[in-house]
């Protein structure tokens, strides 16, 4: 959330930042209610003061037996208009609340310019794009056959994008889970955490998806749950409401969970296979710092997310989000996306977002300054570290062979029992 301080005496500059979003944000009824707002505020204080000052009055004229009757009443009728004027401020104020949980944070300068995802800018690539002699299957096909995924299934238990998972299929996911949680932990430094897999209101509007994109999300009938989306929203909200000392910073954190989507707004999409899917499994990274260090700190989320791909050996690319793809909360986004030979494309699998003390402000996550009481919000970070069926989608579809089998990628061989490859069962 922005501030509203920071808006009004920066109006043109935030408009202008905002437009680059590419979107239709009228900041008109901001600046209406907000001028209201300050104005019962100065009314208000006046009339204290004034209410103040007949008090002392009151209180002299007693002391000296003086009739105090007018005074008094005019104090009655001070009284009820410092009352009225309450419930109007606090009235604005809620207004201007809910105007701010709408307005998107503001891109970082260096985010390039651009209307869609087709003005992302390309930053680096790594890996040798793998060469077939052979024409490269898509992952369902590929899954299919060996008999590890079941779409069928899946869509019979629950419906249309859910999917089954068998034998060294159910067994490899559970790899790069473990795989990706001890990369993490014991080597990039991050602390492990399992949260809870659904979560309230205000945890959800503490990162951003409510109230905006309430549609998208899995809301639990009778009960104001939510679905997670992403482990992002419980991860970040550990520290809601809480003030953090600056020697703790910066704090790093990982999660597992399984991430519900209704993909509102994405039918036709990728709806083969498990690249776009209602229940997904993914490892979150999620950073709290101070804000001087965290755009150093975007970057080193980036490269632990970037390490899951190289030590699989997976080809990928990073592109620096342009300001018309940015989401609705960051300021500055890169996308990892891995290339996937059977679709002859590249695929997000992660992104890795600096929030800056938007969702910090929303969620109310302060720091102490060492030495002195004041404090200020932290910046907050995460990354898909990875998204765990895109990483299986990669690995199905770069290490096919002629034959129809996969290699599993070594790195992982360890968290499969010494499996190698995945064959077609024998009749």
């Amino acid at each position: 959330m922005l501030e509203a301080k920071y808006i009004r005496e920066h109006f043109e500059e935030v408009r202008e930042r905002l437009a680059l979003r590419g979107q239709a944000i009228n900041l008109d009824e901001f600046l209406l209610i907000d001028g209201e707002r300050r104005k019962a505020v100065q009314e208000w204080e006046s009339l204290r003061a004034l209410q103040k000052r007949v008090s002392d009055e009151v209180s002299q004229k007693k002391k000296r037996g003086e009739d105090t009757t007018d005074l008094i009443a005019e104090m009655k009728k001070v009284s009820q208009e410092l009352k009225d004027l309450d419930e109007v401020i606090q009235e604005k104020e809620k207004r201007l609340q809910e105007i701010l949980l709408t307005i998107p944070n503001l891109p970082h300068p260096s985010v390039p310019k651009g209307k869609d995802s087709e003005e992302n800018l390309e930053v680096k690539r790594w890996g040798e794009i793998p060469k077939f002699d052979f024409e490269p299957k898509p992952h369902w096909d590929i899954g299919e056959e060996l008999g590890i995924l079941d779409f069928k299934s899946g869509a019979k238990i629950a419906g249309a994008r859910f999917t089954l998972y068998w034998d060294l299929g159910a067994k490899l996911e559970r790899a790069l889970i473990n795989f990706m949680l001890d990369l993490h932990t014991k080597e990039h430094g991050y602390r492990e955490v399992l949260p809870p897999f659904m979560v309230n209101r205000t945890t959800m509007t503490g990162t951003g998806q409510l109230p905006k994109f309430e549609e998208e999300l899995f809301k639990i009938e009778g009960l104001d749950y939510f679905l997670i989306p992403t482990a992002e929203v419980p991860v970040t909200n550990i520290h809601q409401d809480e003030v953090l000392e600056e020697r703790d910073l910066p704090l790093y954190y990982t999660a597992y969970t399984p991430c519900f989507r209704k993909e509102a707004g994405s039918y036709g999409k990728d709806t083969r296979g498990l690249i776009r899917q209602h229940q997904f499994n993914k490892v979150e990274l999620v950073k709290f710092t101070k804000p001087e260090d965290s755009y150093d700190e975007l970057e080193k989320l980036l490269n632990n997310a970037e390490d899951v791909l190289r030590r699989l050996n997976l080809p990928y690319r990073v592109v620096n989000l342009c300001t018309g793809d940015l989401g609705f909360s960051a300021s500055k986004t890169y996308d990892i996306e891995v290339w996937l030979p059977g679709q002859n494309t590249f695929k997000e699998i992660s992104s890795c977002s600096n929030f800056e003390d938007f969702q910090a402000r929303r969620a109310k996550i302060r720091y102490r300054i060492a030495g002195k009481s004041k404090t200020e919000y932290v910046h907050t970070l995460n990354g898909s570290g990875l998204a765990v069926g895109r990483t299986l989608v990669a690995i199905l579809e770069n290490y096919q062979q002629a034959d129809g089998s996969v290699i599993i990628p070594e790195a992982l061989r360890p968290y499969m029992n010494g499996v190698e490859r995945i064959e077609k069962k024998r009749s």
